[in-house]
């Protein structure tokens, strides 16, 4: 429920991008600097969430990042400015990313506990979330101001919160993820391999939340002012991503235990990489609401296991970082798609998500044969 949620407040808030932009009266590369809020708060708390994961323990940081989100996604509308929009989103995307590292550090628990590679499934709930708030926004944007659409919003994630909060508090974590909770241990230093393991996919998350950011804050405004497209079928466009997305990711078990890790980030990324070609490029909105959809399928599944590859080596502290670093990706994609949009056009920057995807699938194949420390072995199920 969580993921769904967060998913779910996401999507409502990038699919009246195109309202707030208007109301702020900022060009391109202004949203773009307002935007990377989003992506500079999210990175600020990430590492300091993994430490509090390790101190409180994930639920905690969990239920208390429920109520702190919905309350954060109603300021953005009430800004009349690039500059006052920048300051409310660096509160909103604090809250956003303090959330995606302790429901991952609370996932990668449990996937431990199951001994399955069952992480894209909770991301499937993010997606499924994403296109229920994508698509419920779309069919409101014409009827409902932005103010009032996001103050509905958090007040259905404070309901939310109050309701799977504290079945998620009284859940006691399993031994191994209970030890370190509540007091100060020091932690088990990673050798210098594991630490590179940890990097590469960290990069690899990077380059695809670079292309979820970049079809979050920017496919609405493509459809719509390149591609003429009526505001609810701009909209449709994030739904439909996030449709696919979902898909992608409830498949994502059985990719992972059929075709191996490797095999699910090369295809992964040759995917999502042809699919972002037709999206940026395509005459037609049609045509790039189908290239939106293949781009989904692609990067369905890539973010979820770089993230939890990293959380199986190094606990909170791995998947915090490879956070960081994902998210990196969409700090570096608004304000660079803004620039380039405004230096050259917004199609030929929405290509960049192309090139990074197709990196992606290189690190993946580069990383077939990265092992770590003994005690952090991959699952059988992880290996090709």
């Amino acid at each position: 429920m969580f993921f769904a949620l967060d998913g779910f407040l996401f999507a409502g808030w990038v699919v009246r991008i195109p309202a707030i932009k208007q109301q702020t009266g900022a060009s391109a590369s202004t949203l773009g600097l307002a935007l990377l809020g989003v992506s500079a708060g999210a990175v600020i708390t990430m590492m300091l969430t993994g430490r509090l994961c390790r101190r409180y323990g994930s639920h905690a940081v969990t239920a208390v990042c429920g109520v702190l989100l919905p309350l954060s996604i109603a300021l953005p509308a009430q800004t009349h400015s690039a500059l006052s929009l920048g300051l409310v989103l660096l509160v909103f995307g604090a809250a956003y990313g303090g959330m995606n590292v302790a429901m991952n550090s609370a996932a990668v628990d449990l996937v431990a506990e199951l001994r399955r590679p069952v992480m894209p499934s909770f991301h499937a709930a993010f997606s499924l979330g994403g296109m229920v708030g994508a698509g419920l926004g779309g069919l409101v944007a014409g009827g409902l101001s932005a103010s009032t659409h996001l103050f509905l919003l958090a007040g259905t994630g404070l309901l939310v919160t109050a309701f799977a909060g504290p079945s998620l508090l009284r859940h006691r974590p399993a031994p191994a993820a209970q030890e370190t909770v509540g007091r100060r241990a020091p932690r088990q230093r990673l050798s210098p391999r594991a630490r590179r393991v940890v990097v590469l996919f960290g990069v690899i998350a990077l380059c695809t939340a670079y292309g979820e950011g970049a079809l979050a804050d920017w496919g609405a405004l493509h459809l719509e002012q390149d591609l003429g497209a009526h505001p609810g079928l701009a909209a449709a466009g994030y739904a439909l991503f996030a449709l696919t997305m979902t898909a992608g990711r409830l498949t994502g078990t059985l990719l992972l235990e059929r075709l191996g890790q490797t095999r699910t980030l090369l295809l992964g990324g040759v995917t999502a990489s042809a699919g972002m070609l037709l999206g940026a490029l395509a005459p037609t909105a049609w045509l790039a609401l189908a290239g939106f959809a293949v781009t989904g399928l692609g990067l369905a599944n890539i973010f979820p296991v770089a993230v939890g590859r990293a959380g199986e080596l190094a606990g909170p502290g791995g998947v915090a970082a490879a956070s960081t670093l994902g998210y990196g990706g969409m700090l570096l994609g608004p304000p660079a798609i803004g620039f380039l949009a405004d230096w050259f056009s917004l199609p030929l920057a929405l290509t960049t998500v192309a090139l990074l995807a197709a990196a992606a699938a290189a690190l993946g194949y580069g990383a077939r044969n990265a092992t770590t420390d003994a005690h952090a072995r991959p699952p059988a199920h992880l290996v090709d």
